[in-house]
């Protein structure tokens, strides 16, 4: 059977009869000690969670992480969230769907992403960090997977392209700020933009639309991974300026902006400290956009509670013939996304 009807477009009180993709699924009891299922669905639009009371421990054989099944319940508010009460649960063959119903990416391009990178990396101007932006995301296996990656399990860019969309935007940015603020240096700033978070490369993994940590992930964490790689890449790259490779690690070890969120170090020159704020301001106006997109009333509605920025969010809807649309370039290919 196709998919018909897509997480966001769900409304309280309506029956489902449809298909989603399994993202987590847990075997759990009552207070009276009936076992029942918490799942969570989700498709390119979103996730939702939701019960299954009776016949969980069948149910649970046909609810492995990253499957798609046919579902039968109801869509009902609980604690001001709507959630999928499940009735019944089956199995579909892989044949019977299409993926990309399931799995959220990029609305950008990929041809179009890879051209606005190639022109970021024109764009820099001191010949080492030239070399070292094309050698890391030319010649190696990280630079390769970066181009699909997402930039988090979630919250913001959490989706396949994200991490290139995020760096991009950045990288926009922090050409636009550089020339603004005197003092700066842009090379630096752009290449801190595009390289922070090139360890989550490794620190995340993808699989079937399902977005975990890796072990490796967990135990050193996106930021320190990164910092080595870069300095592996930069070693394979005859007479790099060692005081250049330290600035570079620095923007990458610093770009969380406080140790607390997980720096090892604040940042400590105006280009490191400039990135850290780009990078905060990029992830949060992110958010604000998906939310946006995903807004049905035409007028100014107040979002859910955003744990995330510890606020509510007076969202402004896009278009409609705006929502999930790339942004139209320039006649230079970076022009920063329109928010709402």
């Amino acid at each position: 059977m196709p998919k018909n009807r897509f997480i966001t477009d769900l409304a309280d009180g309506e029956q489902i009869d449809d298909l989603f993709m399994i993202k987590n699924v847990r075997l759990a009891e009552t207070r009276a000690g009936k076992p029942y299922l918490s799942l969570v669905f989700s498709d390119k639009s979103g996730e939702i969670g939701g019960p299954a009371w009776d016949n969980a421990e069948t149910l649970e054989k046909v609810c492995a992480v990253g499957d798609v099944v046919r579902v039968n319940g109801q869509a009902q508010m609980y604690r001001d969230k709507l959630q999928l009460k499940v009735d019944t649960i089956s199995a579909v063959e892989p044949a019977s769907y299409r993926l990309d119903d399931f799995v959220a990416a990029s609305s950008r391009k990929p041809a179009s992403m890879e051209s606005e990178l190639s022109e970021r990396i024109r764009e820099v101007k001191h010949p080492f960090i030239r070399k070292l932006l094309t050698a890391v995301f030319d010649k190696t296996e990280v630079g390769e997977r970066f181009k699909s990656a997402p930039a988090a399990k979630g919250i913001h860019h959490a989706y396949l392209g994200g991490l290139f969309e995020h760096s991009l935007s950045m990288a926009r940015v922090a050409s636009l700020l550089a020339d603004h603020y005197t003092g700066i240096d842009k090379d630096l700033v752009i290449a801190g933009a595009l390289l922070h978070d090139i360890g989550k490369t490794v620190e995340l993994h993808n699989e079937v639309g399902v977005i975990d940590y890796t072990d490796i992930g967990r135990l050193k964490g996106h930021v320190v991974i990164g910092s080595e790689f870069i300095g592996r890449v930069a070693d394979q790259i005859g007479d790099f300026p060692k005081e250049l490779l330290v600035h570079i690690q620095h923007l990458v070890l610093s770009h969380h902006g406080r140790q607390e969120f997980g720096s090892p170090v604040v940042p400590m020159t105006a280009e490191a400290l400039l990135l850290s704020f780009i990078d905060d301001m990029d992830a949060k106006m992110n958010l604000v956009e998906q939310l946006s997109r995903k807004t049905k009333s035409a007028d100014p509605v107040w979002s859910e509670y955003q744990r995330s920025l510890d606020r509510y969010i007076l969202l402004k809807p896009a278009p409609v013939d705006q929502r999930g649309k790339e942004p139209e370039p320039q006649d230079n290919a970076v022009k920063q996304q329109t928010l709402f």
